[in-house]
């Protein structure tokens, strides 16, 4: 009888193990696999690498790690492991997004008004898919940092996070969240404070000067750290000579268009106008293009701030559910004043996607994000989705559009040999989909489970656990 009992809890322990990581009960609320052996079978996999997609696949998980992946007639499953049915699924690495804010921009007179959403974010970029995000620029780091350490120690739900300093810009843009410099003195001490702190990258805006660039790479760099930016006083050109690692949202910022510009001078409206009056097959886009890839410059693209509004969702992703009736309503009101008289926009927007094609046709080094900012259509978690179905319809193959989501990203964090693929080996950060994604990259909405360290998190509940919330400062 006693070896009966003993064999009886042996069993019971060993059936379906459980992770060693601890979560609070508000976590584990969203949790619906949480042991250390689990076996995903005959289901879609598109791996990150680029590499062709694979049908009938299994893949093993254990513990925080992928253990195999291989066909499901040859992959043998351990005893004991959790098996998930993929029959008629699709299995993708988590994806890995860098230009992510944990704030929400709404407009309150001739000002933006920018609030913390420290809650409602993580939340939704788990939901989205996302395991990892950079946040591409601050409002209140140390509460973008709070959450990052929040999370780690499994008292948060959200994705892993790398975060980027507050904004280093000269007063231009009427924020008032903005901390601005006086002097390029202040650059060095902002990365120097921030870098103490854990902050692993550094955030240019539209209004600085070549030497306040040149200070922050060099001091960045010194410490092994990085540098992207929005920019517009100094153009991209300019900023990849200087050895900048990031440019954020494609072409559509970039100010090299302009005629007799000013050094170290913002001018949007003339940038825009520059942009927009370009021809698509310019020689000055083509030597940009060429001079990036030399450099090994790095571009962020961030189509849904620049989405059109004609024939276009009000929330792109379908993220009208999660935003306040308040928000909804202001929303509503610039889409209804913009939509059928956005066609300058509507033109942009595809030259923009086509110069991005370009660049990394030619080989240049892309990765996607979203800036959930601007007008307010912009919404974490249905966004990145939004960003995959968006790349599709800008021409990119599947599989590349996966890659740039995921490996790119890694690769850009150094992170490329434990995540951003599913190989055996890496950490098991992966999106199970209930749907053919070749067959219609809108089933990337019927996301199912997000596994992040092998933990498998319910999309559904995690979408809904924030509705209405979104600008709720």
């Amino acid at each position: 009888m006693k070896y009966l009992l003993k064999t009886l809890v042996f069993l019971l322990f060993t059936s379906i193990q459980i992770h060693a990581q601890k979560f609070t009960k508000e976590v584990k609320a969203f949790i619906s696999v949480d042991t250390s052996l689990v076996a995903i079978t005959n289901v879609k996999l598109i791996d990150g690498t680029g590499g062709d997609i694979k049908n009938n696949q299994t893949i093993i998980i254990k513990d925080d790690k992928i253990e195999r992946v291989g066909n499901s007639n040859t992959l043998k499953i351990p005893k004991n492991a959790l098996i998930i049915d993929g029959t008629g699924k699709t299995v993708i690495p988590g994806l890995v997004m860098l230009h992510e804010h944990l704030f929400y921009t709404k407009f309150f007179e001739n000002w933006f008004s920018v609030g913390q959403s420290t809650f409602t974010f993580p939340r939704l970029y788990l939901a989205g898919g996302v395991t990892t995000m950079r946040t591409a620029g601050s409002i209140q780091p140390q509460s973008d940092l709070n959450v990052k350490q929040w999370i780690l120690e499994g008292k948060m739900t959200g994705p892993k996070m790398d975060v980027t300093s507050p904004f280093i810009e000269r007063e231009g843009v009427p924020i008032a969240e903005l901390g601005y410099i006086k002097n390029t003195k202040e650059v060095s001490e902002i990365v120097d404070f921030w870098s103490k702190r854990g902050v692993t990258s550094f955030k240019l805006y539209n209004n600085i000067t070549k030497e306040d660039m040149k200070v922050c790479v060099t001091e960045a760099h010194k410490r092994g750290l990085k540098v992207t930016g929005h920019l517009c006083s100094v153009t991209y050109e300019e900023a990849s000579n200087l050895g900048i690692d990031n440019l954020e949202h494609g072409f559509r910022v970039a100010t090299d268009f302009e005629v007799n510009k000013e050094e170290n001078i913002c001018d949007p409206f003339e940038s825009r106008q520059a942009f927009d009056s370009e021809p698509i097959d310019s020689p000055k886009i083509n030597h940009l293009i060429e001079v990036l890839i030399k450099n090994g410059t790095t571009i962020t693209t961030t189509p849904n701030v620049f989405e059109p509004y004609t024939n276009r969702e009000l929330i792109p992703g379908g993220g009208e559910r999660a935003v306040t009736p308040e928000v909804l309503k202001d929303v509503k009101a610039i889409y209804d004043r913009r939509v059928n008289k956005d066609y300058v926009q509507i033109d942009s927007y595809h030259k923009n996607m086509t110069w991005l094609k370009r660049f990394y046709d030619l080989g240049g080094k892309l990765v996607a994000g979203t800036d959930p900012t601007g007008a307010g259509r912009t919404v974490a978690g249905y966004a990145n989705q939004h960003t995959l179905e968006l790349l599709v319809e800008g021409g990119f193959p599947l599989v590349d559009v996966i890659k740039i989501c995921t490996l790119n990203g890694a690769k850009y964090l150094n992170q490329d040999e434990i995540i951003g693929t599913i190989e055996k080996g890496k950490t098991a950060d992966l999106i199970l989909i209930n749907g053919d994604l070749e067959s219609d990259i809108k089933q990337i909405r019927n996301t199912e489970i997000v596994f992040k360290d092998g933990i498998g998190f319910n999309s559904k509940k995690l979408f809904e656990s924030v509705d209405g919330q979104v600008g709720r400062n």
